[in-house]
């Protein structure tokens, strides 16, 4: 049987919704709001979610204080009170939507968390909007 144990992260963060190949009218039809010139910020909530079986000498599916530090210096060090856009390498060439913002949260995790355990992110962009990836 498989045991999943949640951990949430929150950090904030400043982005801007932009494709450099549409223009400036495309640009603010598609993202709105969300294509501010100057940005515009969140913050979000991350439930992290390992997923495996229970390890019979520790009781554990994972040591959640491992788990939290490896979010904190991979997520919260690397996306939290940052411009997405400008400060974040990920998103250098990538648009900073919650799907692909969720993508690479996962992406850095999952080279850090052992390959027999699963894992998800659900990532809260609003507290009425969040992404789940993979789904």
């Amino acid at each position: 049987m498989k045991t999943s144990v949640i951990r949430k992260v929150i950090f904030h963060s400043a982005h801007r919704l932009h494709n450099p190949k549409w223009s400036d009218e495309e640009n603010k039809k598609v993202f709105g709001l969300c294509n501010n010139a100057n940005y515009h910020g969140h913050n979000y909530e991350l439930h992290f979610k390992v997923t495996g079986a229970i390890e019979e000498s520790t009781g554990y599916v994972i040591d959640l204080k491992v788990l939290n530090e490896i979010l904190d210096k991979e997520i919260v060090e690397r996306f939290d009170h940052k411009n997405l856009n400008l400060d974040v390498k990920e998103f250098a060439n990538l648009n900073p939507t919650a799907e692909n913002i969720a993508k690479i949260i996962y992406e850095l995790m999952r080279m850090k968390i052992d390959k027999n355990l699963e894992i998800k992110v659900t990532l809260y962009e609003t507290p009425k909007n969040y992404v789940i990836y993979p789904d």
